[in-house]
């Protein structure tokens, strides 16, 4: 009798150890799924804090680049490399408001019409023709297309303060990018503010010093030199 009840104590041990060790095995599989769970997110954040750090460096450096000179060929040309390496784009056009009286804009750059440009920016003068352009062009407020109006992906105002001086209007993406993205936003607006205010300081900068030049050459033939 003894024996039997020392037997049933000890397979009633080796239950209660069993269910014990399953409750905690149960227990680690609920921790480790739970530490899984905090590694996806975690990694998640470092990919978005990673992506945020590299938007955020592009805007610096198209900042730091645009302002990095006052020769007006070479802040378009800047303007370019922002709208293919950073926008992706494939066909744009630049408008500039002429300094002289007049109306329509001067096609200051194509890009991507390889061909020809096509209309209405197939010659050096941008007289309107783009409802969504000409909208960008009168009150400054950046517009985002297509429409049925307008093919353009964007039309980007150039101002200074209250002065609209030209646009920067996207035609087509590059093949892997096919749309802007919402990120794209705020290059966007950096670009219609930074891209004006360099492009008006270098425009006045290389009329100021056309005139120096043109004065110190008047000095010079009044000296006889």
């Amino acid at each position: 009798e003894l024996i039997r009840v020392v037997e049933a104590s000890q397979q009633g041990a080796a239950v209660r150890e069993a269910g014990s060790a399953e409750e905690r095995i149960a227990e680690l599989e609920r921790r480790l799924s739970t530490a899984e769970s905090d590694v996806k997110e975690l990694a998640s954040r470092l990919v978005d804090s990673e992506h945020q750090g590299g938007r955020l460096m592009n805007l610096y450096v198209a900042t730091y680049q645009l302002h990095a000179t006052l020769d007006p060929a070479e802040v378009q040309a800047t303007i370019a490399e922002i709208a293919i390496n950073l926008l992706g784009a494939q066909q744009f056009v630049l408008l500039l408001r002429r300094d002289e009286e007049g109306e329509g804009c001067e096609i200051a750059l194509t890009e991507g019409q390889y061909d020809s440009a096509a209309p209405p920016y197939d010659g050096e003068t941008y007289s309107g023709g783009d409802p969504m352009v000409d909208a960008t062009l009168k009150d400054g407020v950046l517009r985002l297309g297509p429409t049925a109006e307008s093919q353009a992906l964007a039309a980007v105002p150039l101002r200074v303060q209250n002065e609209i001086v030209g646009a920067l209007v996207l035609l087509k993406l590059l093949d892997h990018k096919p749309i802007l993205r919402a990120e794209d936003r705020d290059l966007l607006d950096l670009l219609s503010a930074h891209a004006a205010s360099a492009l008006f300081a270098a425009r006045l900068f290389a009329t100021k010093d056309r005139k120096l030049r043109t004065l110190e050459s008047l000095v010079k033939l009044a000296r006889g030199e």
